[in-house]
């Protein structure tokens, strides 16, 4: 009787903590609980051991994300949450710190020239992928929707705050101060980037790249090392601004000699490594601030004044 109450004591707990994940499988979990063989079967369901995948063969850059949705697809109709991509790699940490070593310039100071990134291994035979418990799913998408992407233009800083506690800081490029003809709008365009809030709307895994100059696409890129390479596969990410989606995307940039200035035609441009760890932090829904504060603070006192790159104080 004892060992059964402790049951239904744990059963409540997780069903209330579950609950406020806002599970769309829900209903699965009311008619467990109906089951006449009750408290155990829930309980199972609820609070199950960790999955273990053994990954059986070596997969790189270029099929990565088809062998995350294939895992994506196959467990989501098994556990009582709903599985994602972002969900599996956070609970997988070492995933990104083996993507973020994709970068091309990290390979470089290994005295290693990748001429194709979508080549490289990084999900290697016989490493595991672990399927989170409920629990653990729980507490993932409970920090997800305590994420906040900051952006200061004028510091040049990427900013990921949970729960107001600063996660990591990233240097970025942002929008030039001047107005030029781009042939994907057609028109005259200011290049300045858009401040806002807002929110993370779709994610490129599979990006195409055209220069929005003249419209003609490309494949290859020159490094700041005039070494010309394969464009990576990163993802970009797509934002909406004050309910307005103008093609303003956080994305990886192959120069990051160009971080900390005004360079890009809008966008705001991170180094490779960041960009992979951006986009794990980033699901979609993921709140989004696009600031132009000038002035830095410390405890409530200035530190610094900024340099007005777009010349809005005067």
């Amino acid at each position: 009787m004892k060992i059964r109450l402790i049951y239904l004591m744990t059963l409540i707990f997780s069903l209330v903590f579950l609950n406020s994940c806002q599970s769309k499988k829900q209903s699965n979990l009311e008619t467990a609980q109906i089951d006449s063989t009750g408290i155990i079967l829930v309980y199972q369901k609820l609070l199950n051991e960790p999955t273990l995948i053994q990954i059986s063969k070596d997969i790189r850059v270029g099929k990565y994300f088809q062998f995350m949705d294939s895992v994506v697809g196959k467990y989501d109709s098994i556990v009582p949450y709903d599985l994602s991509e972002h969900l599996l790699v956070r609970n997988n940490p070492w995933i990104i710190d083996t993507l973020e070593n994709t970068d091309y310039y990290r390979m470089m100071a290994r005295d290693s020239f990748v001429y194709d990134q979508k080549q490289m291994i990084v999900l290697p035979k016989g490493s595991q992928l672990t399927i989170p418990d409920s629990l653990s799913a729980c507490k993932l998408l409970e920090a997800f929707s305590n994420t906040e992407i900051d952006v200061n233009i004028p510091e040049y800083k990427l900013r990921i705050f949970q729960d107001s506690t600063l996660l990591y800081e990233f240097p970025v490029r942002v929008g030039q101060f001047r107005e030029r003809y781009l042939k994907f709008g057609d028109r005259v365009t200011d290049l300045r980037t858009k401040t806002g809030k807002g929110s993370i709307v779709k994610h490129v895994k599979h990006p195409d790249f055209y220069n929005p100059v003249n419209g003609k696409r490309f494949y290859v890129t020159r490094r700041d090392d005039e070494k010309t390479t394969m464009m990576p596969q990163i993802p970009w990410i797509e934002t909406e601004i004050n309910n307005v989606r103008n093609g303003q995307m956080i994305h990886p940039t192959t120069n990051p000699k160009t971080l900390g200035k005004a360079y890009s035609n809008g966008c705001i441009g991170l180094g490779e490594a960041d960009s992979w760890r951006v986009y794990y932090y980033a699901p979609l829904g993921t709140k989004l601030r696009i600031r132009y504060d000038l002035e830095t603070y410390d405890e409530g006192m200035v530190i610094s004044v900024l340099r007005d790159i777009y010349h809005l104080a005067n």
